[in-house]
C-alpha cells in the first residue's frame, strides 16, 4: 500500500463539489465531454481524468495540467453530457479554489514581455483576484 494515497486531500473534492453544485462521482468516464470540446486539443489531459485526480484528492496532479485553465467554459461539455453534469461549473470551481489559495500558475518573470498583453485580459485578471 502506498502511504502517499493515504495522505492526500479528500476535502478538495467535497470543495469543488460545494462550489460547483455537482456530483464528481456522477461521471462515467465516456468522454462525451472531450469529444465535444473545441479546446481539447489544447488540454494536456481530457476533463474526466481531471475529475479522477479530484475524486482521489491528488491536488497535485489537478494543479500540474493546464485543462482548468484551458476551459472557455462554453458549455459544449455540459450539454452533451448524458448525466447532466455540468463539467463547466466543476472546472469553474476548481479555478476559483485556486485563486482563493493564491496558487500561482506563472511567476511574472516568466512572462517575457507584459507590454504585449492584451490590456482586457491584464484587468480581468486584477478583477479576479481583488474582488
Amino acid at each position: 500500500m502506498n502511504l502517499k494515497k493515504l495522505t492526500r486531500d479528500i476535502d478538495f473534492a467535497d470543495k469543488v463539489e460545494e462550489l460547483s453544485g455537482q456530483s464528481l462521482n456522477a461521471c462515467i468516464q465516456c468522454g462525451t465531454c472531450a469529444a465535444g470540446c473545441p479546446f481539447v486539443e489544447d488540454m494536456d489531459i481530457l476533463p474526466e481524468r481531471v475529475f479522477k485526480h479530484i475524486i482521489l484528492g491528488d491536488i497535485e496532479k489537478v494543479l500540474e495540467h493546464n485543462t482548468m485553465w484551458i476551459c472557455a467554459a462554453c458549455y459544449t461539455c455540459s450539454v452533451r453530457c448524458p448525466r447532466d453534469i455540468d463539467i463547466a461549473k466543476i472546472m469553474e470551481a476548481v479555478r476559483q479554489i485556486v485563486l482563493r489559495a493564491n496558487i500561482d500558475r506563472a511567476e511574472v518573470d516568466e512572462v517575457d514581455n507584459m507590454e504585449e498583453l492584451p490590456q482586457l485580459a491584464v484587468v480581468g485578471c486584477f478583477r479576479k483576484e481583488t474582488g
